[in-house]
């Protein structure tokens, strides 16, 4: 893949995970190809597997949303051609290649009835570690409830990416109630009026119910993504195992990162594309 990369020693054995069916139209084989990762990157997922069928129109993909971390895991035991991760490469990521693809936030989410529009990272610490555990002791809030906190299980990326960002490498207290999808988060803040979660952007967009807070004076939105001045700015990554990767998962990256359609899909879709072309190259010129 011509793109950055971060290249991670000890490659273990994987198989290509693509499976052919019969051929369909001028000699071109149907292929399935088997990706897992990321509840939280989903969303943007499902437009893109849309978009590409006009580049590889028979190409299918099929996404297991079991979390970024055991899509890692997957990839490196050969049971999944590439995995979406939210959180950067750590020592145990052997035998992978991550690949930059869009930006994305880590918004943290509370309910309507809140009035908290600002947390300062050090007041979210407090409350995923026990240390404040009343909206009594959160001035702006308008509550003087118990606070309900939500976070999600260690198999998630964004689990790995808010101990480290926000808790400093702490673990969740036991006030924390972990879920197993971004979406789940999203559900239960915007059920419990006295909730607090982190959740992805897709999933904290307007009308999901939820309503995010400005960390230290920062949107989670866009143009303070982009300019990595929200504090929980990350990016997508794309992991292939590094050696003998599926060619198809390779282009397939290749094109989620650098193309102009999918940098338009990435951005309708809620994120923020990064390094695709700004311009739709011209169509060719028939003979």
């Amino acid at each position: 893949m011509h793109v950055k990369h971060t290249r991670l020693a000890a490659a273990v054995a994987t198989a290509l995970v693509a499976l052919f069916a019969l051929p369909a139209g001028a000699g071109a084989a149907k292929v399935t190809v088997l990706g897992s990762g990321s509840s939280a990157i989903q969303p943007y997922l499902e437009v893109l597997f849309k978009g590409y069928k006009k580049v590889e129109p028979n190409v299918n993909f099929v996404y297991n949303a079991n979390n970024g971390n055991a899509g890692v895991k997957d990839v490196q035991a050969g049971r999944s051609a590439f995995a979406l991760q939210t959180r950067p490469p750590v020592p145990s990521d052997t035998g992978t290649t991550y690949t930059k693809l869009f930006l994305d936030g880590l918004c943290i989410a509370v309910n309507p009835a809140n009035k908290l529009t600002n947390l300062p990272i050090s007041t979210v610490k407090d409350i995923y570690t026990t240390n404040t555990t009343d909206w009594s002791g959160v001035p702006g809030s308008g509550l003087s409830t118990t606070i309900s906190v939500f976070g999600r299980f260690p198999t998630a990326g964004l689990y790995t990416f808010f101990q480290s960002a926000v808790l400093g490498g702490a673990s969740p207290g036991t006030n924390v109630t972990p879920l197993d999808k971004d979406g789940e988060v999203a559900v239960a803040v915007k059920g419990n009026a006295n909730a607090i979660g982190y959740v992805g952007l897709a999933n904290s967009r307007p009308g999901s119910g939820v309503k995010r807070l400005n960390l230290n004076g920062q949107p989670c939105q866009a143009s303070a993504i982009k300019t990595l001045k929200y504090p929980l700015s990350r990016y997508a990554w794309f992991v292939l195992p590094t050696n003998n990767p599926s060619r198809i998962a390779q282009r397939f990256g290749d094109w989620i990162r650098a193309s102009y359609d999918a940098g338009v899909i990435v951005d309708k879709a809620g994120a923020v594309p990064i390094y695709n072309a700004t311009k739709k190259p011209k169509a060719k010129k028939k003979k």
